[in-house]
Formats: structure tokens, sequence, C-alpha cells
């Protein structure tokens, strides 16, 4: 299984790798102007990929609800799976590696940057931004939050009917338990993303990529 996705060039040699997932029934064109919005500048390559999955009311999922906060196992794991082996293919064909990538998401996008950033026996991206959705817990699938976490971006709006603002609240007092101090933001919304807010991280992803930057390319030299 391989993920079908679009791409958004940088301006110029690109700082890192910025990949947005979309939410449930929507596809790989959904967050494209989400890019734009994160990084104005286009000092990032970015990519949208779409959910493999193919089902009721339509458009793509990345697996089969199965209550709030424990998505379906028989259709997360091999997702889980396949963005996995992608992430990699990406990381390889561009040269960008894990400590550069910057992995976001909205709804079950929002779920899998969880799970694809945090993840037991997983590299830590460069930052994880999640809007609108939760931790997923499922059988089989372990998260790593031993400390350090990297920095972590949370919005949730106040008045969501598909995944209430608990959820958000929730990931954000599991992760600080953790050791992390997320960025955490509420918006009077229902289930969609706050433009305001993605501006809002603007700096805050620049700094999150500084980090490693000035080391990467020293290797890459």
């Amino acid at each position: 299984m391989t993920l079908t996705y679009r791409s958004r060039p940088a301006a110029g040699d690109p700082e890192g790798l910025l990949v947005l997932f979309h939410g449930r029934g929507a596809d790989e064109d959904d967050l494209h102007p989400v890019l734009d919005l994160l990084d104005p500048e286009q000092r990032l390559l970015g990519v949208t990929p779409r959910g493999p999955l193919s089902l009721p009311p339509g458009g793509a999922h990345w697996y089969a609800l199965g209550g709030l906060g424990t998505p379906d196992p028989d259709t997360f794991r091999p997702t889980y799976a396949a963005a996995t082996a992608w992430l990699a293919e990406v990381a390889k064909e561009t040269g960008i590696p894990r400590e550069q990538t910057v992995l976001g998401g909205f709804s079950q996008g929002a779920v899998m940057t969880y799970a694809l950033a945090l993840g037991a026996g997983r590299s830590r991206p460069a930052a994880l931004i999640a809007l609108s959705g939760f931790i997923p817990s499922v059988p089989g699938f372990e998260l790593d939050l031993t400390p350090p976490l990297p920095p972590i971006a949370i919005g949730h709006g106040t008045y969501d009917p598909v995944i209430g603002v608990e959820w958000g609240r929730r990931a954000k007092v599991q992760l600080e338990q953790a050791g992390a101090e997320p960025i955490y933001r509420e918006y009077p919304l229902p289930h969609t993303i706050d433009p305001r807010f993605v501006v809002e991280l603007q700096p805050w992803l620049r700094d999150a990529l500084s980090v490693a930057l000035p080391e990467w390319r020293r290797a890459k030299s």
C-alpha cells in the first residue's frame, strides 16, 4: 500500500519538510493551502498525502471509526504501517531527515500525526501540530512519551460537535504530564481549523526547525 500525495516545492533549497494529514472524508487537496499559511516564505518542502481508504460517506479516510479515542484497529494498523513506509520513502527521495520534518494534521489527520510522531520505536520529528484531534488508543499500538518530546502545538474548537474540545484538553494534560510544554489554543469554532492559530504558529515552526538546521547543512556539504 502506497500513498498518493501532492507536493508544494520550497522557494529554494528546502530547510525541512512539512507534512499535513487531512481529516476524514477529505483528500490531499484539503490542507494544501495550509502549507502557505504555516510557511509563507516557502522555506520548506510541503507534502499533503491522501488517506488510503475509501469508506462511507465518501472521500479518503485514514481508518474506520471505532469510537472517539479508539480508532478501528483493523484499519488503523495497516494505515499506520503504510504511512510509516511512505514517510521513509519521502525522506529517502528528498534527503530531508526525520529531525527536519514537521508532522501536522486535522481531525483524523491529527490522530495520525500523534501516532506517527510519538509511536513506540520511532525517531522523533522536529515538531508536530495536532488540530481538532485526539491521542489514539489502539490495541497493538504503543506510544512512547519518554522525554524529551518534540515541540507540540494543539488547537481545538470549543464548539466542536465531532471531536469535543475535551479531547484536545486531555491530550494537553497527557503530554504535559510527560514533560512536554505544548502550545495550546482553543477558539470559538466548530470542527474546523482557525487560520489565526495557524498564522500564529509561523515563528514557532521556524524556531522548531532551526535547532537542527546547522548540523544538517554541515552534514549535506
